[in-house]
């Protein structure tokens, strides 16, 4: 019994970790192939390299993606509002440390991807080598 009782407690903590904290289930946002890479060291990019600075980079996901500077490291966040079904309002617009959908007012925390509505943003993972910012899903 406590050999079972020690795999499922393993089981659960692999497949925990295998998603790395990104959770991609939104029925509004389709799934699109990402694999961007970003030079910090670029005069349009230099904002990332000091915290709490977002940057929007067009023609990629959904609606584009916000990646943010969160101090500690990066966060990137596809800009389709999360609890919308995608229209011409459903692009997000920056506010400080948040995003906010232009189609209900919600606003969004770029730290965290939460609000107060069921779906966070979509979020994807980030990996920094050097000045390179890759963003991928």
């Amino acid at each position: 019994m406590k050999k079972i009782l020690i795999a499922l407690l393993f089981l659960g903590f692999i497949s925990s970790c295998s998603t790395n904290g990104i959770s991609n289930n939104n029925p509004y946002i389709p799934s699109y192939s990402i694999n961007l890479s970003i030079n910090t060291d670029l005069p349009a990019y230099t904002k990332l390299t000091f915290a709490s600075n977002a940057i929007y980079y067009a023609g990629v996901g959904a609606k584009g993606i916000y990646i943010f500077n969160t101090g500690s490291g990066y966060n990137a966040f596809d800009a389709a509002c999360p609890n919308q079904s995608l229209s011409a309002c459903s692009t997000m617009t920056l506010k400080g440390i948040n995003l906010v959908c232009p189609c209900d007012n919600e606003e969004y925390s770029l730290f965290s991807g939460l609000s107060t509505l069921k779906y966070p943003l979509k979020q994807y993972r980030v990996e920094i080598n050097g000045a390179i910012i890759r963003v991928t899903n």
